[in-house]
């Protein structure tokens, strides 16, 4: 047996116990090794030294039945602490995470139009507002992940696609927020992070091949193959607003002028154009597409129209990915339910060879939140739940992960 095998062996358990405590606790010593494969005396071990370590408590025992009582032990929720952020140029939405998943702290900062926002303060601010909704201190905090609009090159380490975004084109942002903050940041696109809250808890639970559509002021995609986010090279994969279409004029220059033909056919200012010529009234885009579901006539051609629309630029995306399902979100969508989707799936079957399901969100609340608060979940429970390669601090410890960026 090579040295080191039996430590490597007992953090696999470690980990086995840790991810089905946290699927499907509070469990007992005796489910535990059901579940697990682990014998008696190995589970009692096992949750023996994680209890010591801080990363399960004894939360009570069973109930009921003619034998004695059993211990039930769950995950420690306080071992880890994330935060996740949703930014866009009006405002920044914050929350907070323990390590189980459950939001215990939110907070809402609008951005000041003038002067220009200090990026890092702003940030700071709004994660120690989620923070102190929860009792906690930014320090406790061990990953946060920003979801922006745009992409972040990861050549460059500018982000792209965002101009309407002041202050956060700085390559040298990222390092700056990790050190201030003294725990890994990472900026993620705003799509590809509600696609990842749509695999985690909505939609797209057990698909492994999707794409998902966002339209609301702007249109925006993101692609999931074999279970991983398809980001591309400078991680544009998904600005599908530069998508050249037929109907639309062919727009040279897009990075300059920011648009392109899928943007100037269905974005959200087109939306409104076309919801007022049909006589329509409403001050966003959104509101547009809930009026017309209540209005006969100019409504029904409102919606007609849109299907239309937005089924010629997911027919082009689809002739090129094939995916199982297509996921409709964003505020445009949203607003428009399951007419304006059943509505989009006639178009699309039309026009696509291939015919993916199209659902709309599966997401509660705000989807690019969601995903920020998951993806960094994930980071901090491959780090604190690795009992080999890493030593195991709890958010109460005064130690923390050292500063880098990702």
């Amino acid at each position: 047996m090579k040295a080191g095998t039996p430590r490597l062996l007992r953090g696999i358990n470690d980990r086995a116990a840790l991810d089905v405590l946290l699927e499907q606790g509070p469990l007992s010593r005796t489910r535990l090794g059901e579940l697990t494969g682990l014998s008696k005396p190995t589970a009692g071990q096992l949750l023996s030294r994680l209890e010591q370590d801080g990363l399960v408590v004894s939360v009570g025992s069973t109930e009921g039945g003619r034998g004695p009582r059993a211990q039930l032990y769950a995950i420690n929720p306080r071992a880890a602490l994330v935060a996740g952020l949703d930014v866009t140029s009006s405002r920044v939405l914050a929350a907070v995470a323990d390590i189980t998943g459950r939001v215990v702290g939110e907070h809402e900062l609008p951005t000041p139009r003038r002067p220009r926002p200090d990026v890092e303060a702003h940030v700071e601010q709004a994660v120690a507002g989620a923070c102190a909704a929860a009792g906690l201190t930014t320090d406790q905090v061990r990953h946060l992940v920003i979801g922006t609009p745009g992409a972040l090159d990861p050549r460059t380490r500018r982000l792209r696609y965002a101009r309407h975004l002041p202050g956060w084109h700085d390559p040298e942002l990222l390092p700056r927020l990790a050190d201030a903050f003294g725990h890994p940041v990472q900026v993620e696109n705003d799509v590809n992070l509600a696609a990842v809250a749509e695999r985690k808890v909505g939609a797209a639970r057990e698909v492994d091949d999707f794409l998902l559509l966002w339209a609301d002021e702007g249109l925006g995609a993101a692609l999931v193959i074999d279970g991983r986010l398809h980001r591309g090279a400078t991680g544009g994969a998904g600005e599908v607003g530069f998508l050249p279409l037929p109907g639309t004029p062919l727009r040279r220059d897009v990075r300059r002028g920011n648009a392109g033909g899928f943007q100037e056919l269905a974005g959200g200012r087109q939306v409104l154009a076309l919801a007022r010529s049909l006589g329509l009234r409403a001050s966003t885009p959104a509101g547009a597409v809930a009026a017309a579901l209540t209005t006969p006539g100019p409504g029904d051609e409102l919606i007609d129209q849109l299907a239309e629309r937005f089924a010629v630029g997911i027919a082009a995306m689809v002739a090129v990915v094939d995916p199982a399902l297509v996921i409709l979100t964003g505020g445009v969508l949203v607003a428009g339910g399951s007419r304006l989707r059943d509505a989009i799936d006639v178009e699309l079957g039309s026009l696509a060879a291939a015919h993916p399901t199209v659902a709309l969100s599966g997401v509660e609340g705000d989807p690019v939140l969601s995903g920020a608060l998951h993806t960094a979940l994930g980071l901090a429970r491959d780090e604190v739940f690795d009992t080999v390669r890493h030593p195991i601090t709890t958010s109460g410890d005064a130690r923390h992960v050292s500063r880098r960026s990702p």
